[in-house]
Order: structure tokens, then C-alpha cells, then sequence
């Protein structure tokens, strides 16, 4: 045999050899980095709650379909499972990066901000990528989305254009150089991922974000409180510990997650790293609180009724000076929740009755029972003045007009 073509054969059998070595060595490498991609897309899409508002009741997980109810009417979440004709399975990464980025989606269409796109908007594209990777691997459910229930103008999407160029700041997230790696990743899940100002922020009369970051705001019907600064309706007399605790429990020793919150626990924050929840305490113990307010002094018969009242339906478990039981009975003295600049949370508790999430820390969630059969609108309204003003409480009187306003809100709202 010619030695040249013996000294190629045996060349060209090395090299594919080395080929096939090649890989051997790639694929299970490649794999390994798509599969952590994917898993740090679940933990970022627990971080922004995706899950729970993308599921309706009773619904298919991912599939859409759940009502968000907001001041111009209704608007229901999509379905973000890899269905290709009616989830986001035909989606590029550039599409659903628009999606979070600008609020429009892969058909041009531009999105409600029902979806916290304005929050979303400061995301890394890392991050969205994972998000999108991780939804790339949940099951396909075949459901077609539900048209929104507004009425004119707001269901003219052509409007949106206009309020993204008022309210929408579609910068990705910067780093503070004068603040702490910990405050700057507590900023960024608060502000971005966990869209916390989405409800804990108010709005104007279109929709659009005002007044003071965290400072508190209305969603889905009750006002989620401040989360600056401020020893009577803030987080200004909460440790970062007492943050932590909060967050990764449902409880602490100031509060009980109640309504949407509870639901926040359980489905997201209870997931998050230890030092994520920290970082998220440390920038949360830096804002500002809301100016302090003089609240109005409710009137002795007012109180009278109420304390009568309390003692029948609520002294048995949150004790006659309304301190709880650690870890059973959330407390209602000292409560930034219950002294929040309005009642409608303590007002949907009572009327409703609340069930603390169940976490891992602590498995078996406590129901409270709903009084809304059991009191009328004077009497939750005598009731809700005591428990806002007893103690040492300063939250300011409650009138009956407004527990019948919310009572009929919360009947007619969609489930």
C-alpha cells in the first residue's frame, strides 16, 4: 500500500475519532447549560408569580383564563403554555421579548397593562429567555384567549400607544453604583420581577402609576398597603427578619397574608433563595414612606358597638387586646395592614373570611370564617372602626357606605 494514502487513511480515522470525541464531550455539555437555563427560567417565573395569574380557577396550569379585574372592566390573563395555535409555542424569543419589554405581542397586538409589562419592561433579556425556555417545557393546553370586558374608549387598543408613551419607562434595569449588590438585587426583584408597585402603588384615573413608590394602592378591589417607611401603615417598625419571615411564611409578628397577598406567598415568594429574600428586605427597609396622615377620631357609640361585636365574633382568637397567638392567630394590634390609609382589605376579610397560605414552613394554612352573612353593613362598619382604632391603633373610622360599596363589588366580581 502507498505509504501517503496508509498515512491519510490512518489521518482521517483520527480525526473522525476525535470528531465523535468532540461530541461526546459538547452534547452533554450543551445539555447541562439548556437544562440550568431552564430551571433558572421556573425559579424566575415563581419570582414574578407567573403561574397564578396565568391560571384561571379550576383552570389548566399556564393556560390563561383567569379574570383581573381593574377599574375600566375585566381583562384575562393568556395562555403562555407551547401550544403553538393558541399559547405562545409559534413565538420566537424576539416575540416574547417584546411581549415583556414593549407590550406588544407577536401579532402586533398591543397588551393591557393588566399584564405588568411596565414592570416586566426591566428585565434582563437573560432573564426573559429563561422565563420563555422555562415555558417551553410546561404542557401544551390547546385554549383559545378570552376577549377582555371593557367598555368604550378603553377597549380600543389603539389607545394603549398613547399610555405607553405617558407611563411606560422601557429601560432594563441599571445597577445603583452608590447602592449595595444586595440592595441592587433586592430593587430588581421588587421592582421588576415580583412587579410589587403593580399593586402596591397608586394609580391616576387611567391606569398610570402616581405618588409614591410603594407608598400603597388599590388591586383587585382592596388597597395593598404601604411598603415604605411609616410606624403606623408602613414597614417601618418591621426588621428585615420580620420581611424575611413574612415572605417566605405567609406570617410574622406583626401580620397574616390576606387576599391577593396570600396567594402571592404561596405561589411565589415561599420559593425564593434566603438571600434573594433578604436583598428584597434590604431594599424594601429603604424607601420612603407616604406623608403621615391625621386619621379621623370615630365616635364612642361607634366604638362601643364595636368592641360588643368584637368580643362575640373575634376575641376567641385574637385575644381581647387583639395580640393573636404567634403563628396560629395573626395579631391585629400594631397591624400596618389593618391601620392602612383605607380599610377595604380588614372590610374584605371580615366580609369574605381569609385563609393564611400554606408554605412548607408552615403546611397547614388557618381559615377564618366569613361574617357576611352573620353582620350587616353597620355592623362590619362598627367593627372594622374598632379594630382600626383599639389598642393603640390609629387607622381612622369606617363608614357603612363604605362596606356596602365593597360588599356589592366583591359579590359581582368574577371568579
Amino acid at each position: 500500500m502507498n505509504a501517503r494514502l496508509l498515512i491519510a487513511g490512518v489521518l482521517a480515522l483520527a480525526s473522525a475519532g476525535a470528531a465523535v470525541a468532540a461530541v461526546q464531550v459538547y452534547a452533554p455539555a450543551r445539555s447541562r447549560q439548556l437544562w440550568g437555563t431552564v430551571q433558572q427560567g421556573k425559579y424566575l417565573a415563581r419570582a414574578g408569580d407567573c403561574k397564578a395569574c396565568h391560571t384561571a380557577e379550576g383552570g389548566k396550569p399556564y393556560a390563561g383564563g383567569r379574570p383581573v379585574p381593574t377599574p375600566f372592566g375585566i381583562v384575562y390573563s393568556g395562555n403562555i403554555t407551547p401550544d403553538p395555535d393558541t399559547g405562545i409555542g409559534a413565538w420566537s424569543e424576539e416575540d416574547f421579548y417584546r411581549a415583556m419589554h414593549d407590550g406588544i405581542d407577536r401579532q402586533g397586538k398591543r397588551l393591557y397593562p393588566a399584564f405588568p409589562y411596565p414592570w416586566y419592561t426591566h428585565m434582563t433579556r437573560g432573564d426573559v429567555d429563561a422565563v420563555m425556555a422555562y415555558l417551553d417545557t410546561v404542557k401544551p393546553v390547546r385554549q383559545v384567549d378570552r376577549q377582555p370586558k371593557l367598555g368604550w374608549p378603553f377597549s380600543m387598543r389603539s389607545m394603549l400607544a398613547v399610555w405607553d408613551k405617558l407611563y411606560l419607562d422601557a429601560k432594563q434595569f441599571q445597577p445603583d453604583p452608590k447602592q449595595s449588590a444586595e440592595w441592587n438585587r433586592g430593587e430588581y426583584l421588587v421592582d421588576s420581577l415580583g412587579h410589587c408597585g403593580a399593586c402596591h402603588t397608586s394609580k391616576n384615573m387611567l391606569g398610570g402609576p402616581t405618588g409614591g413608590k410603594m407608598q400603597g394602592g388599590m388591586a383587585e378591589h382592596v388597597f395593598a398597603p404601604n411598603l415604605g417607611a411609616g410606624e403606623r401603615d408602613g414597614l417601618g417598625g418591621w426588621t428585615k427578619q420580620d420581611i424575611v419571615e413574612y415572605l417566605a411564611t405567609g406570617s410574622n409578628r406583626y401580620a397574616t397574608a390576606a387576599g391577593p397577598m396570600a396567594e402571592v406567598v404561596q405561589a411565589s415568594t415561599q420559593y425564593l433563595k434566603q438571600r434573594d429574600l433578604e436583598a428584597m428586605a434590604t431594599y424594601l427597609k429603604s424607601l420612603e414612606g407616604p406623608k403621615p396622615e391625621t386619621p379621623n377620631t370615630p365616635d364612642n357609640d361607634t366604638m362601643h358597638a364595636g368592641v360588643a361585636l368584637y368580643v362575640d365574633d373575634c376575641a376567641g382568637c385574637h385575644m381581647d387586646k387583639g395580640t393573636g397567638l404567634p403563628n396560629v392567630f395573626p395579631p391585629l394590634r400594631a397591624s400596618s395592614a389593618v391601620q392602612a390609609a383605607k380599610p377595604d382589605l380588614l372590610i374584605a376579610v371580615i366580609l369574605q373570611g381569609a385563609r393564611s397560605p400554606a408554605t412548607s414552613a408552615k403546611p397547614s394554612g388557618i381559615t377564618m370564617p366569613a361574617f357576611n352573612a352573620k353582620l350587616d353593613d353597620a355592623e362590619v362598619a362598627a367593627l372594622t372602626t374598632y379594630i382600626r382604632n383599639a389598642w393603640g391603633n390609629r387607622g381612622g373610622g369606617v363608614s357603612k357606605g363604605d362596606v356596602a360599596k365593597l360588599r356589592s363589588t366583591l359579590a359581582s366580581a368574577p371568579r
